[in-house]
């Protein structure tokens, strides 16, 4: 028996299936759109136009929006000039948070973001936005009801991952130029703390109670364990040289974190317990964004020149589909599919 299934598209899936399966939202930077993988088939079912230079990308727990940073800026790797750079020019009026309305596959709205927005975190109980601007150093809280920018908060220079911790009350920004996490009070919109995590940090996560945070530090080729309660770095685990760590999953059960390793092309799987790596997992070039399935059996990894993402078995550590995207994919996300 099947049943069809609409996403601004149609596809055929069992029923049984489609009752266990996700959504995985793929940012492609260089093609403006969001390529949507069904964990099912492990197949792309959908594209979706969003606008210039899709980056950050989150989904609403029911799985009925699809957030994501946009930006007008150019892109200027680390090894370009400031000047050069600046010749290039940017289209503010391209920047803001795409709200896409996942039951029509198609943008609802795009929210102010501030400047070249790049990562952002979604705290749906209070309605609202926490979204990096890479290139003026701060941090805009969008109020996502109002779309009103509500603060700005300075963060360090080029701040990238934000995440929220689990009861909301503060948000972790890390800064790459400054080698730091800023933390930050979502009530008040005060900075509380500096946290020197290792060199060009660009990712955190958070356990699910909060107490502790894994930061990623690219060319500190480590992860830093935060106590949460003190904002002081307990432990630097170390990478395999050259690992060049960028995005974090936790799985669900804690066990294990996840790092992408960039120009490595690898995923480093760490023993939570030990804090020791216990697999290096080859994927795709450069991979970047990283996303898990809510039972912590796959995980997606974003391969930026490649044009594809991997899949990898977290049971067997091993590569068990290689999916082609659009282009230089960025970013990854991991929901249930929109109710009707």
């Amino acid at each position: 028996m099947f049943t069809r299934f609409s996403l601004g598209l149609s596809f055929l899936l069992p029923l049984l299936a489609l009752a266990q399966e996700q959504l995985v939202y793929v940012t492609n930077e260089d093609a403006g759109t969001i390529s949507i993988i069904s964990s099912v088939s492990q197949s792309v079912i959908g594209e979706i136009e969003v606008g210039t230079r899709p980056r950050g990308i989150e989904v609403s727990d029911d799985g009925n929006f699809v957030y994501v940073a946009l930006s007008g800026s150019p892109k200027c790797p680390p090894t370009m000039p400031d000047e050069q750079c600046a010749a290039l020019g940017a289209d503010k009026s391209k920047d803001g948070i795409g709200v896409i309305d996942a039951r029509l596959g198609e943008v609802a709205r795009v929210l102010p973001g501030g400047s070249d927005p790049e990562e952002f975190d979604v705290d749906e109980a209070a309605g609202r936005l926490f979204v990096s601007n890479e290139d003026v150093g701060e941090m805009s809280i969008v109020d996502l009801a109002t779309s009103e920018v509500l603060e700005v908060v300075d963060v360090g220079e080029e701040p990238e991952g934000v995440r929220l911790r689990p009861d909301g009350a503060t948000v972790y920004v890390t800064s790459e130029s400054d080698h730091a996490v800023t933390v930050v009070d979502t009530a008040t919109a005060e900075v509380l703390a500096s946290i020197s995590v290792g060199w060009r940090p660009r990712d955190s996560i958070f356990t699910a109670d909060g107490t502790r945070a894994y930061v990623s530090a690219e060319h500190g080729s480590s992860v830093a364990v935060v106590d949460v309660a003190t904002s002081s770095v307990l432990e630097t685990i170390m990478l395999p040289p050259g690992s060049l760590p960028m995005a974090l999953a936790l799985s669900p059960d804690e066990r294990r974190l996840y790092v992408s390793n960039g120009r490595a092309r690898t995923v480093s799987v760490i023993d939570v317990e030990t804090r020791t790596v216990v697999a290096n997992v080859e994927v795709g070039i450069r991979p970047w964004g990283i996303g898990l399935t809510a039972d912590g059996k796959h995980l997606y990894t974003a391969n930026g020149p490649s044009n594809d993402v991997s899949v990898i078995d977290t049971e067997s550590l091993s590569v068990v589909a290689t999916i082609g995207v659009g282009e230089t994919p960025w970013g990854i996300a991991v929901g249930p599919p929109p109710r009707r």
